[in-house]
């Protein structure tokens, strides 16, 4: 849970990060950008800011800003009835990104998760993503990633989302941010 001057502080600080990517976002768009804490209310060291562009049928685009070293945890995009699940690209537009999926564990790993939540991360294989680069997960694959030091601005290109229903391997996870007054 969030405060509502904890949810536009941080839509604030994101708006910020955003302006130093360049990209031109309207001023009603720079209104919906939605503040996730994930339901543990530590959101400088879990949680995302997430500006949802696109999302139909068949293609989803949004813009996910990390303040600096906050992580997006471990999660999956499940299949839905005839819906294999989110396919997705994830792509550097702003800072350093540290991505983690399947593959080899990477030794000594720049990204940290927050010490308390550490047991619930499985995936160690490293990609160290700059502007300009991306790395694409298939749907039902663990994935998590945290910003640099300086924040990230990324990318998420994919398949239809449906975030609601994302998987989570931290149990006490909520993907639906809740706002209490003050």
């Amino acid at each position: 849970m969030i405060t509502r001057t904890e949810l536009e502080n941080a839509r604030k600080r994101a708006r910020l990060l955003l302006k130093k990517t360049g990209i031109s976002l309207s001023p009603k768009e720079l209104e919906l950008i939605e503040v996730a804490d994930f339901g543990l209310g530590k959101l400088e060291e879990t949680g995302a800011e997430i500006l949802g562009l696109v999302n139909t049928e068949k293609v989803a685009v949004k813009l996910i800003v990390l303040f600096p070293n906050q992580t997006l945890p471990e999660h999956k995009h499940p299949g839905i009835e005839n819906y294999p699940g989110k396919e997705e690209a994830i792509r550097c537009e702003w800072g350093a990104l540290y991505v983690y999926g399947p593959g080899e564990p990477t030794l000594n790993p720049k990204g940290h998760p927050p010490e308390q939540r550490i047991h619930t991360y499985t995936m160690w294989h490293e990609y160290i993503l700059y502007p300009g680069e991306q790395i694409i997960f298939p749907p039902n694959t663990l994935h998590w990633f945290q910003a640099g030091p300086d924040g990230a601005v990324c990318w998420s290109f994919s398949t239809k989302a449906v975030d609601l229903l994302d998987i989570f391997s931290d149990p006490e996870i909520q993907r639906r941010t809740v706002i209490a007054d003050g």
